[in-house]
């Protein structure tokens, strides 16, 4: 488990970075969302062997985005964390699967209002689980042939986060 994340009533920490993402100090959770400080995060595609994408429907008790579908994983980068190593942490945290390297980087995205004003890296990798999903991080998962995503995306796009929304067709048009 995240060694950020304590016990009841204490908060994550995270580097706080400027226009260039470079670290200019750290602050909690909290802080860094109320005052939309730049910060960092990073976001996991896992794909199986068939091509098809597995996706994640939020946990109704997240602080952002509860009960929306979202990337295979996704997460924040910790206070003297790096990307790799928060990818790697994350897919251990959400999907109970900790894979022996870093997955391949194929998208880096600078902080936005519509990341949330963080920096991301969105990472690729293959695997088949089964996954053991953390309850309270992930309600369900799918997995998700390209096409059908994209037609969901379409009929309902309030079922999936703002990010997502915004990010899919830049990923879609690497990945398709």
């Amino acid at each position: 488990m995240n060694a950020n994340v304590k016990a009841a009533g204490h908060e994550e920490w995270f580097d706080v970075v400027n226009e260039r993402d470079e670290v200019i100090g750290q602050e909690q959770r909290a802080v860094v969302h109320a005052k939309e400080l730049w910060h960092r995060a990073v976001y996991v595609l896992v794909f199986n062997e068939a091509g098809q994408l597995f996706m994640q429907k939020r946990a109704l008790t997240k602080d952002s985005s509860p009960g929306m579908w979202t990337i295979s994983c996704t997460g924040h980068v910790d206070a003297g964390e790096d990307y790799d190593a928060a990818a790697i942490r994350e897919l251990g945290e959400e999907l109970g699967w900790v894979p022996s390297s870093p997955p391949a980087r194929i998208l880096r995205v600078a902080a936005s209002e519509v990341t949330g004003w963080e920096f991301l890296w969105i990472y690729q990798l293959k695997a088949e689980g089964p996954f053991t999903l953390h309850p309270e991080e992930i309600d369900c998962g799918e997995w998700l042939e390209l096409a059908e995503l994209s037609r969901r995306l379409v009929a309902c796009p309030n079922d999936f986060c703002s990010a997502f929304r915004w990010l899919w067709p830049r990923l879609a048009e690497k990945l398709i």
